[in-house]
């Protein structure tokens, strides 16, 4: 009897480890929307369509004998103009990223960053995201909110003292 008992606190701790290790592993994706993107801010997963794509790079490598691997393939850079029902925003894509970019296409992009350029926010999907092409959204997107058209000027704050 008391093994049993025993056995009945050992089977409830395991279950508890368990338990524990499914919250502190991998988290639900918290959808933001584009007009709530923030200069400066990153890990942001979102559902977009694209409503077009414009390709601004497409580079040759200098020297193929020297290099192999990763090095020697084109480069390739597309600005995108993505959007869901609250605005839109440029999304730069490179090199694989470029093939998925097709007009009227819906993404999930996950872990997407904000990139600053000539003052202006740019989405951006680095290593560390994922982009995933998904059934067709059935929202419409609201084009007269471009989050990339806002100009942002840095500002140094000198506190006096």
């Amino acid at each position: 009897m008391a093994t049993k008992g025993s056995l009945k606190s050992s089977e409830q701790s395991a279950a508890s480890v368990t338990d524990e290790n499914s919250n502190s592993g991998l988290r639900k994706p918290v959808f933001v929307k584009v007009d709530s993107l923030q200069p400066g801010t990153n890990g942001h997963t979102l559902i977009v369509k694209i409503l077009s794509s414009n390709t601004v790079l497409s580079k040759k490598p200098r020297n193929t004998m020297s290099f192999r691997g990763s090095q020697n393939q084109n480069t390739r850079i597309a600005e995108c103009l993505i959007g869901d029902e609250t605005g839109t925003i440029l999304f730069t894509a490179r090199n694989n990223q470029v093939d998925l970019m097709k007009p009227g296409n819906t993404l999930i992009l996950r872990n997407a960053k904000i990139d600053m350029f000539k003052g202006s926010m740019r989405l951006a999907v680095d290593k560390w995201g994922r982009i995933e092409v998904t059934e067709p959204a059935e929202f419409v997107v609201k084009e007269d909110n471009n989050l990339s058209l806002v100009e942002y000027e840095l500002v140094n704050v000198v506190e006096e003292s």
